[in-house]
């Protein structure tokens, strides 16, 4: 399955420098249409109903490509190469984000088993979840779905 970014992805605007995020005012005005537009069915579907692909099938669970992995809506660095492990879980795996370009909140949606839900900060697509049991330094595994990233390689 696994999924590419799409040809018409959302980007930072020219006036942004390399390695930051746009606005995030700039993304809250887009529409549903909008995003189905510059987004594959899959990318939507992850990042802006808060979907997940199925274990071992995203292009990047298993991936060791140098590099940076940017949010697949707008473009904003969110992980790096350097900081992705194997966690045997079928999806891409980080002990730690880029800066401040990742949040979490607390996600219901499964009664029985509360969760931390982690968006990117810019434009909130929904990217996995985080959870306690990653490796050190930080002992978090950022548990992030392919769809929603695209690696700029190095």
């Amino acid at each position: 399955m696994g999924s590419a970014p799409s040809s018409s992805s959302a980007s930072p605007s020219p006036q942004t420098p390399p390695g930051q995020a746009q606005e995030k005012s700039d993304y809250a005005s887009l529409s549903e249409e909008e995003w189905k537009k510059r987004l594959t069915k899959e990318q939507y579907y992850v990042t802006r109903q808060k979907g997940t692909e199925r274990a071992f099938t995203g292009e990047y669970w298993n991936t060791k490509t140098p590099g940076i992995y940017h949010c697949v809506c707008c473009d904003t660095p969110l992980f790096e190469s350097s900081t992705k492990f194997d966690s045997g879980t079928g999806w891409p795996s980080y002990y730690k984000p880029i800066g401040d370009n990742v949040k979490s909140k607390l996600d219901m949606s499964i009664i029985f088993m509360p969760r931390t839900e982690v968006l990117c900060a810019v434009c909130d697509a929904h990217l996995g979840h985080v959870f306690d049991d990653g490796p050190p330094p930080t002992g978090k595994r950022y548990c992030i779905n392919s769809a929603s990233l695209a690696l700029k390689p190095q």
